[in-house]
């Protein structure tokens, strides 16, 4: 698959149109003004232009734009240096330095983009015939280049990669980063991410998919995309298509529309689009933001309308999506539910069952304050009906398709919303897709590369058929000896124990242990760092390994530690994790290397993954264990949650009668229902994080004793009373600071931690809040 991408980059160069204009370029110690429309720096073919551009009033970029196709009056723009700081329309510049750097200066003289290069060869500015702005000097050493660095769009030749990625723009009048990205993940699969101010969730490919069935391949580790000049695009993943007008020499560009939609652009006298990555743009997350619903139809195309009983947030941007103009009570007494009919609402499920009555699943939303409503859906191959119980009302679309209705929790006076209220917007862009197939003349040499493209795609076929076949035959061999976890590891490489041995030079450097098994520092045979951990060779060791691999296989979350594989081998479990450069917290504390600040983002950074566990992930998830050692700091301090071999994972159950076969957690962390036998919630959760807030506040250990107000031990030993008897008095806050952080913090800052502290380790669980309860409150004042 890469000997094919990079033919067609070799076809792409010899298929470059013939120059027949003056080339341009940009010389040391010169300049372009943002005042001289003419500064501009021309390709030599003509047909890309580099220069100052207008994206608003007295607000202008540095492109590379389309010298001749405009679209209502504007440029083309392929690629932006400026996208999030736009310069003034006077005295602004773009100039090379003697030193070889690239700067980009505005009215006042500051720096707002630079290519950061040095160099003393005579470097020099130009822009190719394929609309790469390249900085190199005088050996041709490139220095710098814009397709290393794309916005929102690729031109025929430009790789994807590892280490690029694709940007929309917010809208079709602002040209900063908007909310959706392209990019190869971690599986080494191109996928299309929904990126919002709140939540993050993959939607193309369809991500209920697994990467096999999606019609991609994990096993390569190139990362490598491209679309050629005669329009096909093909990946290192497997995915590859044709536009609508493959084979003739056209212009195109492959750009992620402010919409979230990928498309490939066509000149045939005006742009069109010749494919595109959805045909219904309402199967694009986040597209009518939340407590709203998309539909589409050919005729009239998107419409985003708010759910009965809520208003539109910005006129101007559906992205926002609508706000409720009611107020929902905890009293399930008060509260009903509306029908939504044809109405789908798809992820951010608290709880999934099957087969269960209508009546049960209004029960479980009415039993849970933070419930926003239910879909009722009938699954067709087992003949009953599904319950996903909705935290939140996002990715709504109306669809005449749908089997199911969506039933919106509403006070009991929900007469007053009606169907009819809900509001549309007319102005969205309908795309269709012409095929058009031109007849064209392709010169000899192009066709004799085509031909040569296709026997080596051919042959490579035959050979990925064969590597297949053998591959599938191999696991249905190992099934038997694998036990249950293929279907688990399908994400993960699978190492041998002999890997990791010499990985961990015969497990000679413990850099942690608990009650499941001891991690090891390794370096990897890629030379990545990683922490390596090795459960206890017995049963609770295979069922943490079972645990483990099967929750962090479906999460995704910067504050999660990311697991890179495992090991199965006889009695031998192994799991291999990214390596964390400043280890867990708990060793942070016990050195006093934290200042307040450092605390403070630990402390949201925990907060917000934990939301996401609780409220956001399509299955409901308990971390069972949170503490000190199981929160772990990358390089720059950033929190990240590990461990999960005692997690909860709940997706059938409900909510309020979860079932555990075994008291879980650390002693001085774990909440009281864990010893009263109550409901096991998620504020058990919510327990274990307030005493952990409480530890990085005072820098005293749960378990430790502690003395009170007269110096006598606290009548039970535990920071939570401590702190409490210590809040009574005066100038209380003084007292319980850990000694290490001193008089440099923020004074309502820590007042308001100890709050939500405090609310946190609440024994009733009703009255403490959630964690994105929690996360609101950490976010209200500013950071």
């Amino acid at each position: 698959m890469a000997s094919s991408i990079l033919l067609f980059l070799f076809l792409q160069f010899f298929s470059l149109p013939t120059s027949h204009s003056a080339f341009s370029s940009l010389t040391t110690d010169s300049s372009l003004s943002v005042e001289k429309p003419d500064d501009v720096i021309l390709s030599p073919n003509g047909v890309f232009s580099a220069g100052f551009v207008a994206a608003g009033e007295n607000a202008y970029s540095f492109a590379v734009y389309f010298t001749q196709n405009r679209s209502h009056n504007h440029p083309t723009i392929v690629w932006m240096a400026n996208r999030e700081n736009l310069v003034n329309g006077k005295r602004s510049k773009l100039s090379l330095s003697r030193t070889g750097n690239l700067v980009l200066d505005d009215a006042a003289q500051r720096t707002v983009w630079s290519s950061n290069t040095a160099s003393l060869a005579s470097p020099l500015l130009h822009l190719r015939d394929d609309g790469n702005l390249v900085l190199r000097d005088l050996q041709e050493t490139v220095l710098w280049q814009s397709f290393d660095c794309p916005t929102d769009t690729l031109l025929p030749g430009q790789p994807l990669t590892r280490r690029t990625q694709l940007v929309s723009a917010r809208s079709d009048t602002n040209q900063s980063s908007g909310f959706y990205k392209l990019f190869f993940d971690d599986d080494n699969v191109l996928r299309l991410l929904f990126d919002g101010p709140d939540v993050s969730s993959i939607y193309w490919p369809y991500p209920w998919l697994v990467s096999w069935d999606a019609g991609r391949s994990t096993y390569n580790s190139s990362r490598l995309a491209v679309l050629d000049s005669l329009g096909r695009f093909i990946s290192t993943d497997s995915f590859t298509f044709i536009t609508s007008d493959y084979g003739a020499m056209k212009h195109r560009r492959l750009k992620l529309d402010s919409d979230g939609n990928l498309r490939v652009y066509t000149l045939h006298d005006e742009w069109f689009v010749s494919w595109q990555a959805r045909d219904d743009p309402c199967n694009i997350h986040g597209i009518c933001g939340p407590n709203s619903a998309c539909s589409y139809d050919h005729e009239h195309g998107r419409k985003c309308s708010c759910l009965p009983g809520h208003r539109i947030k910005n006129h101007s941007d559906w992205s926002y999506g609508c706000e409720p103009v009611f107020v929902l009570s905890c009293n399930r007494s008060e509260s009903t539910f509306l029908e939504l009919l044809g109405v789908e609402i798809y992820g951010y499920d608290a709880n999934f069952s099957e087969g269960n009555s209508y009546s049960h699943c209004e029960n479980l939303c009415l039993a849970d304050c933070n419930c926003k409503g239910f879909q009722y859906s009938y699954n067709d191959g087992k003949n009953y009906y599904n319950c996903y119980i909705k935290m939140q009302l996002l990715n709504g679309r109306r669809s005449p398709s749908f089997r199911g209705t969506v039933y919106m929790k509403v006070p009991k006076n929900h007469s007053l919303f009606r169907e009819e209220s809900f509001r549309s917007n007319e102005h969205v862009c309908v795309v269709q897709l012409p095929r058009v197939y031109d007849k064209y003349h392709v010169k000899k040499i192009v066709r004799f590369f085509l031909w040569v493209a296709i026997v080596i795609g051919a042959i490579e076929s035959v050979c990925v058929f064969v590597v297949w076949v053998f591959i599938v035959k191999t696991r249905r061999k190992s099934r038997a000896d694998e036990h249950d976890y293929h279907p688990l590891t399908d994400r993960f490489r699978k190492y041998s124990y002999s890997e990791l041995k010499k990985a961990t030079k015969g497990f000679s450097e413990e850099i942690g242990r608990g009650a499941g098994g001891v991690v090891y520092k390794g370096i990897l045979s890629d030379e990545r760092h990683a922490a390596i951990k090795r459960l206890n060779e017995a049963e609770q060791g295979e069922g943490e390994f079972l645990a483990e691999v099967s929750i962090i296989g479906r999460l995704n979350h910067m504050n999660l530690i990311q697991m890179w594989g495992y090991c199965v081998e006889g009695k031998h479990r192994l799991l291999v994790y990214e390596y964390m450069e400043n280890g867990s917290l708990a060793q942070n504390l016990s050195s006093n290397t934290l200042d307040w600040s450092k605390r403070y983002n630990i402390a949201l950074g925990t907060a917000r993954v934990l939301a996401y566990l609780h409220e956001e992930c399509l299955e409901w998830i308990l971390h069972c264990d949170i503490k000190p050692q199981n929160i772990l700091l990358d390089a720059n301090y950033q929190p990240k949650v590990a461990d999960f071999g005692l997690s909860k994972l709940q997706n059938r159950n409900n909510l309020n009668n979860s079932s555990f076969s075994m008291i879980r957690g650390t002693r001085g962390y774990m909440a009281p229902e864990w010893v009263l036998n109550l409901a096991i919630t998620s504020k058990v959760d919510v327990y274990s994080y307030g005493i952990v807030l409480l530890e990085m506040i005072t820098g005293k250990n749960p378990t430790t004793s502690v003395q009170n107000i007269d110096g006598e031990e606290s009548y039970n030993g535990r920071v939570v009373a401590w702190v409490r008897e210590k809040k009574s008095g005066r100038s209380w806050l003084e007292h319980i600071i850990d000694p290490a952080i001193q008089t440099n913090y923020d004074e309502s800052k820590m007042e308001l931690l100890v709050k939500v502290a405090l609310d946190c380790v609440e024994e009733d669980k009703d009255i403490r809040p959630t964690m994105s309860q929690v996360v609101e409150m950490l976010q209200s004042v500013p950071q």
